[in-house]
């Protein structure tokens, strides 16, 4: 059968040689045409959005920021999740075509004649002096040095560019909010940005070399972008005893760069001291690829933070927001999560926390992941993930490191423990009836423990019946190390069994915490929209989800969407 891309002259040329019925050839025609004219009627482009820069502000101000995207022709609103942030359009802009780029470059092949005539018969007027002189407008000087940049990657995903003023009410809650655009094709995918605290800064190029003016004093945030090649410096002053937070927010603004390898913005932070020393490094915190550093300053003076890609890369894209000061955040929390209904006290750990505990209720939340965060009278944390859930919970009870200590369980229940120390393992034991179904899971590295479990069940005589070490949970994102454990069993016979569960790596301390849910399976699910926004036609059908059975114990909710 042809193609539907070949020409009707063709089709006709080949049906002179076919010997079946005119009728026959005819149908086939027919039906080859309308095929044609049917991919002939391509349907609207997907307005897309690739970046924003600044990716945020501070509450009380307003700033100009610019989206990078495609196939955004009649932009006209902007919509913004949450409340107290305000976005309107300013400008679309377009690239050159190919025409206007030709046009460009012979309209400044004349300025470059006279540029020359004129500095060899001794003037001294500048490029761009002569370039006015002939006409030429800012707009396309800007476009000229645009154009013979070394440092400019084209992208046509990235390429058009929307103007946009962004106004953060005084009261706006901080945090993460996502922000999308509305064009007569439809909506965009969200792109996120912080409502921030503190002051702000955007880079100032160049500061590769060299970084600005010293003045600024923490807490403040830099907002930036890496070129290829670039590197960023800022510098800073800063007292003794000051106990510096200094994190990156990279992958976590664009979590996903399809043409990029790794497919994020792999920012790598380093701090200076006055004398030029590097005093600090860090190229990722724990498991996340955007790093953070602790500093406990010893001297007052000058420092300096250094801001690049891994491996040199960059682009529009590849924006990033440091926060630096001493601000509250979380490391560690212990539990990781509680039972609804009720009200659980957490312990905390971290860097300049005013509390090192928190209680947290959790009657009003539904079964699932929330994130909690500590706050002062100027500053809110780092949020970290807190699990809720259904079944009884109990906790770790030490010793537990062999069968013939091992904790009694009676499942259903989630057991909230910790590897205290490298090489630690945590032994449970339950009883069980021939042919039942035992189904064990950990919740660790989801919720930002650095723990890389494995979990084995063995009989009562110590026979090893299963093992899992990392169970791959599609629900759970662009999350590049999945390192939780799950494992289920069909039971052989009445008896006592046990689950051993420790870290693959022997490593441990008060960080490594876990939930360990042991119960029978039952029949769940949980609902996954995948692009988080559809583009339809009015009497169209779209089809885009997915179906994924997730945890007993962990779910969101029976037949829930999230």
């Amino acid at each position: 059968m042809f193609s539907a891309n070949v020409s009707a002259v063709k089709i006709h040329q080949q049906a002179e040689k076919w010997t079946s019925p005119r009728p026959c050839i005819a149908t086939w025609l027919s039906v080859l045409v309308a095929a044609s004219g049917a991919l002939a009627q391509v349907a609207p482009r997907e307005p897309h959005i690739g970046y924003l820069y600044p990716a945020g502000g501070r509450q009380g101000t307003s700033v100009e920021a610019t989206v990078g995207g495609q196939y955004l022709d009649g932009v006209s609103e902007v919509i913004v999740s949450g409340e107290g942030v305000k976005a309107t359009v300013v400008e679309h802009t377009k690239p050159l075509t190919p025409k206007q780029v030709n046009d460009l470059r012979q309209k400044f092949r004349q300025v470059e004649k006279r540029f020359q005539a004129q500095r060899k018969s001794g003037g001294k007027d500048s490029f761009e002096e002569v370039a006015r002189d002939m006409g030429v407008t800012p707009e396309e000087l800007k476009a000229y040095a645009d154009l013979r940049d070394p440092k400019r990657q084209p992208n046509p995903q990235i390429a058009e560019m929307v103007t946009l003023q962004i106004a953060f009410d005084a009261g706006a809650l901080p945090g993460q909010r996502e922000l999308r655009l509305v064009t007569p094709a439809g909506l965009t995918k969200p792109v996120r940005f912080r409502v921030g605290q503190v002051t702000e800064y955007q880079e100032i190029e160049p500061n590769d070399l060299s970084a600005g003016s010293a003045g600024a004093v923490p807490p403040f945030v830099l907002n930036g972008q890496i070129l290829p090649g670039d590197v960023d410096r800022f510098r800073f002053s800063a007292s003794k005893g000051m106990r510096l937070v200094i994190a990156v927010d990279a992958q976590a603004l664009i979590p996903y760069l399809a043409d990029a390898v790794p497919g994020w913005f792999q920012a790598t932070l380093a701090l200076y001291d006055g004398e030029g020393r590097e005093v600090a490094y860090a190229d990722d915190y724990r498991f996340h690829p955007d790093p953070v550093l602790f500093y406990e300053v010893p001297e007052d003076g000058e420092y300096q933070i250094e801001i690049q890609d891994a491996i040199y890369r960059g682009r529009e894209d590849f924006i990033y927001r440091v926060t630096v000061g001493e601000v509250p955040f979380v490391t560690s929390i212990f539990p990781l999560g509680g039972r609804r209904g009720g009200r659980t006290t957490v312990e905390l750990a971290g860097w300049n926390l005013p509390i090192d505990r928190l209680v947290v209720g959790t009657l009003d939340k539904i079964p699932g992941v929330h994130p909690i965060f500590v706050t002062t009278e100027e500053h809110t944390s780092n949020p970290v993930p807190f699990a809720v859930g259904r079944l009884p919970e109990t906790l770790e009870s030490e010793p537990n490191d062999s069968p013939a200590s091992a904790q009694r369980l009676a499942p259903p229940v989630v057991v909230n423990g910790r590897i205290d120390a490298p090489g630690d393992w945590d032994v449970f034991a339950f009883q069980c009836r021939a042919k039942g179904q035992i189904f064990a899971e950990i919740q660790a590295r989801r919720l930002g423990s650095p723990l890389d479990s494995v979990l084995r069940l063995t009989d009562a005589l110590g026979r090893q019946l299963v093992v899992n070490d990392d169970h791959v949970d599609q629900g759970a994102g662009l999350l590049t190390h999945h390192a939780d454990s799950r494992i289920r069993f069909t039971i052989p016979e009445d008896g006592f069994y046990y689950l051993h569960l420790g870290d693959t790596q022997r490593k441990g301390g008060r960080d490594y915490a876990y939930r360990l849910g042991i119960d029978a399976q039952s029949p769940s699910f949980r609902l996954h929209v995948a692009p988080p926004s559809i583009n339809a036609r009015a009497g169209r059908t779209c089809r885009s989800m997915s179906c994924s059975p997730p945890g007993r114990f962990f779910r969101t909710t029976s037949g829930s969407s999230d």
